[in-house]
């Protein structure tokens, strides 16, 4: 039995081996860069997926099938949440600030104006609108989804859940398309690489958070959430909830007014 309440409910190797996994990573990306060669580098992606799994895959056993997550462990599971998400935000206003510096007091080098001289933006309201529809849409059905939850309404639940997961893969889709339709690369001047590295990201988060609900999806099926346990689905819930407001700055900030600043 656990003697206090910390979130300690018992030894595991994954914390240290994922440590490593995750230094391959970084460590191959700059042999790739130098070198070319990509061996280190996919073996840090999938030593760090496997062993992430594994490391999930224990924790959902604890807390729904031992049921050591106390309310002290799922206070702290949410505080952790939180600060990783807080997290999250100050890693995007490096780009919202990086974009901004360089918008505000447009350089020489770049024609003194922005866009940038040379620089043919994407239509504010096709595909970006369209992208900024599908993710509010997808905030719609994730909170259907929790209060379907609350209510003990599985089936209702399960359709909201799988309306999130599809409007995710929906909304990735089209960002792919609309990479393929721009005039401009991560190459021409600051306006490319805060573009892309802001979205770029952005849409990884994306892949990451509809892969959290890919999880929150099967575990819904097999009955792991119920009206007072279902701290899985809420933080990925909180952190969908993260990227569609990162979403709207993106879009008001780079798709609109940066598209027609001078």
């Amino acid at each position: 039995m656990q003697g206090h309440p910390f979130h300690l409910v018992e030894y595991s190797p994954w914390p240290l081996l994922n440590s490593f996994a995750i230094l391959c990573m970084p460590t191959g990306l700059i042999y790739f860069i130098r070198g070319g060669n990509t061996n280190l580098l996919l073996i840090g992606l999938f030593a760090t997926a496997l062993i992430s799994f594994l490391w999930w895959r224990d924790v959902v056993r604890e807390s729904t099938l031992q049921g050591w997550h106390t309310s002290y462990v799922t206070r702290g599971l949410k505080m952790g949440v939180f600060l990783f998400i807080v997290s999250e935000v100050c890693f995007f206003f490096a780009f919202f600030w990086a974009y901004f510096h360089s918008s505000l007091a447009p350089s020489i080098e770049i024609g003194g104006t922005w866009p940038p001289i040379g620089i043919t933006t994407l239509a504010t309201f096709q595909v970006p609108l369209l992208n900024t529809s599908v993710l509010l849409l997808s905030g719609v059905s994730i909170t259907w989804t929790h209060h379907s939850i609350e209510e003990g309404d599985q089936k209702s639940a399960v359709q909201g859940l799988f309306i999130t997961l599809v409007l995710g893969f929906y909304f990735v889709w089209l960002q792919y398309g609309e990479y393929m339709e721009t005039s401009f690369s991560i190459a021409d001047s600051v306006y490319g690489s805060s573009f892309f590295l802001a979205t770029g990201f952005h849409g990884l988060h994306v892949l990451v958070g509809a892969t959290f609900i890919a999880v929150c999806f099967f575990r819904l099926m097999f009955l792991h959430f119920d009206s007072g346990h279902h701290i899985g689905f809420l933080a990925a819930a909180w952190y969908w909830h993260f990227v569609d407001v990162v979403w709207l700055f993106l879009y008001v900030s780079i798709y609109w007014w940066g598209s027609y600043s001078e």
